[in-house]
Order: C-alpha cells, then sequence, then structure tokens
C-alpha cells in the first residue's frame, strides 16, 4: 500500500492549518491483507484531532488574545481578589499562623494547580465557553449551565462590594476623613472616641472589631448601608440613591471593559491587574515602620502546630484554595479559548496559581502590620482588633489609615486597590457568562455589544436589592448560598466528566497536540483520582458545617434558608435535568443513548457503526506494508497479524497491491 501526501498540504497534528485554509480531515481506514494485497472495505471522514482543537466556528476564526500578557494579566487579575486581602491573612492566623501553611500548600499542589491546569487545557484545546465545551462529553453539558448561572449570581452582589469601594474613595477626597470623629448626621448618640477605647472600657469578652459604636463602625454601618433603617430581610426599603449611582458607574465600567471581548478586557487588567501590588507595596512599607507592626507581623507568622489537629483548619484551607483559584466559574476556560492553540498553558497554570497564592500570603504582611498597630494604639492584644471581611477592609483597616499624617492619600490607595481587586475579577465573572452563552447561541455571538449590555444592565437590575437599607441581608444570602456548595458540586462533575469518562488518556492526548508533549504521571494521577476525591471531600465538608444564615446578632427567619438552597439548587439541577434531556433526545436502544451521550460528538457516527472508541476491531492474517510513512510518524513496525483501524489525514489515498512475500522488515505496525 502506498500512501502519497500531497506535499503543499502538509498536515500538522498540533496547530491549526490557518495558511491554506483547508479543513483537516481523517479518513478512517478498516484494512483486511488478503492474499493478493489490500482491500479497502470501509471509510468514514471523522474532524481531526487537531482540527477539533482549533474550534472554527460558523463565523469565521476565533479572535485571541493581542499578547500573551494580556491572558496572563485576565487570569491573575480574576483569580487575586478581595478575598486574598480580606480572607486569607485572617485565616492564617487564626489557623496556627505559619502552620496553617501546611494544609494550604498542600492543597494546591494536589488539588488546586492540577484544577486550574485542567480548565486552562480544555477550554484552550476545545476553543470554546463551559459550555458547548461539552462536546467532548454531551451529557455533562449541563455542568457548563450550571457554573454559567453561578458565576451570573455571583455578579448580582459582588458588584455591589465594587461599589461600595467607590462610595468610599469618593468620601476619602477630603482632607480629614468622614470616619474620623463622632458628631456626623449619621452617627448615633452612642458614638464613641477611638481613643477613649481600650481594654480596660471594652470589659472581658469584647473585641474592639466586634464593638459598633467607633466612628469608623457607624461610618459603615449607618452612613453606607443605613442597615439600622431596616428590621430585617422582609424590611429592605428603597434603593440608596448615592450606592445606585456607584453601583451604575460599576456597571459601566464593565460594559466598557468587555463589549469588544478580549481585544478591550485584555489592556484594562493591565491597570486593574497591576494596580493591586503597587499599593499593597506601598501599604506594606508604610505598615512596617508603624509602632506595633512587628507585634501584627509576629502574630500572622506564628507557628502552632497543634491547630492541625483540627479538623475544620484542614476544611478551611482546603476551601480557601479552591475559592482562591477560582476554578469552576467558568472564566477559566473561557479565557483560554481565547488563546492561540499551541500556546503552553501548563506554564501559565504553573505561573498564575503560583502567583495568587503568593500574593495572598504578601498581603497578610500589609494587613497584619496595620493590625498590629491598630491593638498597640488601643492596648489590646492582636485578637481583639484582627477580623476579617467587610469588617476588615471597611472599618479596621480605614480607621487604622484615618489615624495616619498623610491618611486622605493612604485611604485615597487603600480603595483604589480594593476597586481594582474587583472590578477585573468580575470582568472575569461577567466574561464567563457571556462567552459560555454567546458560544452556544451564535445570535448572541453576532451581537455581542447588545448582549453584554443586556448582561451588565440584568445583574444592575438585581443588584439593587443589595443596595437597600436591608440590602446587607440580600447580599448576606446571595453569597452563602449563590456559590457556596453549589459551585463545589458543579466543579466535582466536571473533574468526574473529564477524567472518567471523556478520559484522562485522550486528554492528555489532546493536550499533547497543543504542546507536543504529555502531562506526568503526576498530573494524570491528581486529574483522575486525588482531585475528584478533594472535591468531594470539600462538598461534603460544606454541607456538614453548614449553619442557619445570619449577620452579626440577626438571625435570618427559616424561610430565608429556604430561598437560599432553592438559588443554590436553581444551579445544580442543570446537571441532572440537561443530562435526562440529552438521554431522550438521542436516537436508538437504551446501550445507544447512553454511548451517544459519553462519546464526543465527532464519534457519534462510531455510535451508529457500534462502536464507542477507536479499538482494535478483529484479526487478520498476513503482514501489512506501508510503502510511505514520510508524514506519519504513529506508524511504526507491524509484526502483528491484526485487523487494523488507522486514523491518518484525509488528503490523498492511494491503494497498490502488495506481493505475499514481501519481507517482514518492510513491513510497518499501524496504531
Amino acid at each position: 500500500m502506498n500512501i502519497q501526501v500531497l506535499p503543499e498540504h502538509k498536515l500538522s497534528a498540533v496547530a491549526p492549518l490557518n495558511p491554506f485554509n483547508v479543513e483537516k480531515k481523517e479518513v478512517e481506514l478498516i484494512l483486511v491483507k488478503e492474499l493478493n494485497g489490500v482491500q479497502y472495505t470501509n471509510s468514514s471522514v471523522v474532524a481531526s484531532p487537531s482540527s477539533r482543537g482549533c474550534g472554527s466556528t460558523e463565523d469565521g476564526e476565533r479572535e485571541t488574545w493581542g499578547k500573551k500578557l494580556d491572558f496572563l494579566l485576565s487570569v491573575i487579575g480574576f483569580a487575586v481578589d478581595l478575598a486574598n486581602v480580606w480572607r486569607f491573612p485572617y485565616l492564617c492566623y487564626k489557623n496556627g499562623g505559619g502552620a496553617f501553611l501546611i494544609p494550604y500548600i498542600l492543597f494546591l499542589f494536589i488539588a488546586g494547580m492540577p484544577l486550574f491546569y485542567m480548565e486552562l487545557a480544555l477550554g484552550q484545546y476545545n476553543r470554546e465557553g463551559a459550555a458547548t465545551v461539552w462536546k467532548i462529553c454531551p451529557a455533562f453539558k449541563g455542568v457548563g449551565y450550571t457554573v454559567i448561572i453561578i458565576a451570573l449570581y455571583v455578579g448580582f452582589y459582588y458588584n455591589v462590594i465594587i461599589a461600595w469601594s467607590l462610595y468610599y474613595l469618593f468620601a476619602s477626597l477630603t482632607n480629614e476623613l468622614p470616619w474620623l470623629k463622632c458628631g456626623n448626621l449619621w452617627n448615633s448618640p452612642n458614638c464613641t472616641d477611638p481613643q477613649l477605647i481600650n481594654g480596660t472600657f471594652l470589659g472581658n469578652g469584647t473585641s474592639y472589631a466586634k464593638y459598633k459604636n467607633t466612628p469608623a463602625a457607624e461610618f459603615y454601618e449607618r452612613g453606607v448601608l443605613h442597615i439600622y433603617q431596616s428590621k430585617g430581610i422582609h424590611d429592605l426599603g428603597l434603593p440608596r440613591w448615592e450606592l445606585t449611582i456607584c453601583l451604575v458607574v460599576v456597571v459601566f465600567i464593565l460594559y466598557f471593559s468587555l463589549w469588544k471581548g478580549v481585544k478591550s478586557s485584555g489592556k484594562v487588567v493591565y491597570i486593574t491587574a497591576t494596580m493591586p501590588y503597587i499599593v499593597l507595596l506601598v501599604l506594606l512599607i508604610r505598615g512596617i515602620t508603624l509602632p506595633g507592626a512587628m507585634n501584627g507581623i509576629r502574630a500572622y507568622l506564628h507557628i502552632d502546630l497543634k491547630k492541625l489537629n483540627n479538623p475544620q483548619v484542614w476544611i478551611e484551607a482546603a476551601t480557601q484554595i479552591f475559592f482562591s483559584l477560582g476554578a469552576g466559574f467558568g472564566v477559566l476556560i473561557a479565557f483560554a479559548s481565547y488563546n492561540k492553540f499551541n500556546n503552553n498553558c501548563y506554564r501559565d497554570a504553573l505561573l498564575t496559581s503560583t502567583i495568587n497564592c503568593i500574593t495572598s500570603f504578601f498581603s497578610g504582611f500589609a494587613i497584619f502590620s496595620v493590625l498590629g498597630y491598630m491593638a498597640y494604639r488601643h492596648g489590646v492584644n492582636i485578637k481583639d482588633v484582627a477580623t476579617e471581611g467587610a469588617g476588615l477592609v471597611f472599618i479596621i483597616y480605614p480607621e487604622a489609615i484615618s489615624t495616619l499624617p498623610g491618611s486622605t492619600f493612604f485611604a485615597i490607595v487603600f480603595f483604589i486597590m480594593l476597586l481594582t481587586l474587583g472590578i477585573d475579577s468580575s470582568m472575569g465573572g461577567m466574561e464567563a457568562v457571556i462567552t459560555g452563552l454567546s458560544d452556544d447561541f451564535k445570535i448572541l455571538k453576532r451581537n455581542r455589544k447588545l448582549f453584554t449590555f443586556a448582561t451588565a444592565f440584568g445583574t444592575f437590575l438585581v443588584a439593587l436589592f443589595c443596595v437597600t437599607n436591608g440590602g446587607i441581608y440580600v447580599l448576606t444570602l446571595l453569597d452563602k448560598y449563590a456559590a457556596g456548595t453549589s459551585i463545589l458540586f458543579g466543579v466535582l462533575i466536571e473533574a468526574i466528566g473529564v477524567s472518567w469518562f471523556y478520559g484522562v488518556d485522550r486528554f492528555s492526548e489532546d493536550i499533547e497536540r497543543m504542546m507536543g508533549f504529555k502531562p506526568g504521571i503526576y498530573w494524570r494521577l491528581c486529574w483522575k483520582f486525588i482531585s475528584p476525591a478533594f472535591l468531594l471531600f470539600v462538598v461534603i465538608a460544606s454541607i456538614v458545617t453548614s449553619s442557619d444564615l445570619r449577620y452579626d446578632d440577626y438571625i435570618f427567619p427559616y424561610w430565608s434558608n429556604v430561598v437560599g438552597w432553592s438559588i443554590a439548587l436553581s444551579s445544580m439541577l442543570f446537571v441532572p435535568i440537561y443530562a435526562i434531556y440529552k438521554f431522550l433526545s438521542m436516537p436508538g436502544t437504551f446501550k445507544e443513548r447512553i454511548a451517544y451521550c459519553i462519546t464526543p460528538e465527532h464519534e457519534h457516527h462510531m455510535v451508529a457503526e457500534g462502536n464507542v472508541r477507536q479499538f482494535t476491531l478483529a484479526f487478520i492474517k498476513g503482514p501489512l506494508r506501508i510503502i510511505s510513512r514520510t508524514s506519519f510518524p504513529f506508524l511504526t513496525h507491524l509484526t502483528k497479524q491484526t485487523y487494523t483501524t488507522v486514523s491518518v489525514p484525509y488528503l490523498a489515498i492511494n491503494f497498490l497491491p502488495l506481493s505475499h512475500s514481501s519481507s517482514c522488515r518492510e513491513c510497518r505496525d499501524v496504531h
């Protein structure tokens, strides 16, 4: 048999064939050795691996990032968010200081990085969003819709936190920061001058961080949130006009950052992804010069190995590493889908995930140097001023800044940092929604600007509930249920779908086509066993440790928990509902329908022929000789007597008779 390939159109097994605009295909050949030659018995034309990977669309070539740095900064900007500043440092301090890094780094290597790498490779190879990427295993497409819905839910309340940062930024444009003293319109009669507050004043069992009558605490809860005018989640009131204006500004920033796709968002991140590092460095330099700063840093790094005996420490480390890296929101898949086909996403995964974790650790120095100063100033222990979340970045830290010379400058740069940390993370979430749905519904892709506006405006309308007098209760509910157990469940199903149904071996081959090398045994073991087990552990832990919803001393009514779980289920139910729909919509017997559901779409013709995968089908007698193997490095020596299925690039194939006396040294084994 002589296989001739047209020399001017040689195919690459890695890169898309752009210069010649030739569609690459494969012809599946079943070759039967007979006494006097080769008989061609069956063939079918299917998409080649590289053409499957290049992700061509009906609308032409998919756009790519303007520069490699655009992609890297976008991924870093999404992963490095507010939680790196307001959650990790406190968790590290609370759970044994330096000892907390042991489970944190362990989970980073066995689960965080593998999942991060998997999503980047999945998006880059298939060049599709979170929903249509599941052409590799159609029954799992519901997972794509799950993560898209979750990303949309997060936008409902995350943009509100950015709006708070913007409000604080505007409020900082004064000679004297408004949360420095009492006597303002929003202050209560119980407002207390911070200089009068010390350990004796607070008494036993009361921490400074929880004291609600400081000027900074009252500015946040009474001046910004107006929570005192609401009786609970059942009494929201109307949206506050000041926060509404800030929310409008945030939504417009997001829209004009995303309306032209990665070409526009890739430029915005040069500011939003780099600014936090500059500000953190400035705050750290200023912080370590303050009295008591070293006490705060020592408390942050203090190693208490006994804490590791507490299972809660391991649960919090696992949860933090997962949410910190941002796997499962469809963002990494969406961003990677705009990469060039042969981009080294392995290196990108290692680099960006490492930078994210180092940023979390580094931010702790900037935070705890100031907390040490606060403890020194009020004569209390570090534990009395240490806190997390909004209380840290909107109460404790601003109060500390207000007491420094040049407080206006430090307040402005601090809230600019919070603004940029939030903006690029929110951009990532919205891009996941836009890319995921526009790849699935081409009419949305053709009208991207209008769809982007509709998405931004829709999140704005729902977010209005969070800027009312009782908006903090709505935000707390969404924060707990919209992306809690549901996102963990979604990523667990995603990992199972890729590793067990699509197959780690096949996935590794896809990566090899892109980058020229297969992932090592470590990555394959993590994808198939360790990462799914890790995710199952985190899902179970999140359910077991779940408690009733509350905000400070306010306990939410029972019906609000029902609403919260309904929100969580509204995204998770896409997984079983779509799988059932896909099964019922497939033709054939029960087994054939199952086969269609778990077989990549480009191999559905094989299911119709009775095969789910390309396997050796039968045995034949006699050797098989390949005269030319120039363009087929995967053809090696044939010494077995086999009935073989061969996949080769489909260009020009001629079949010539073989002599029965052909030497075995001229024979080739066809894999």
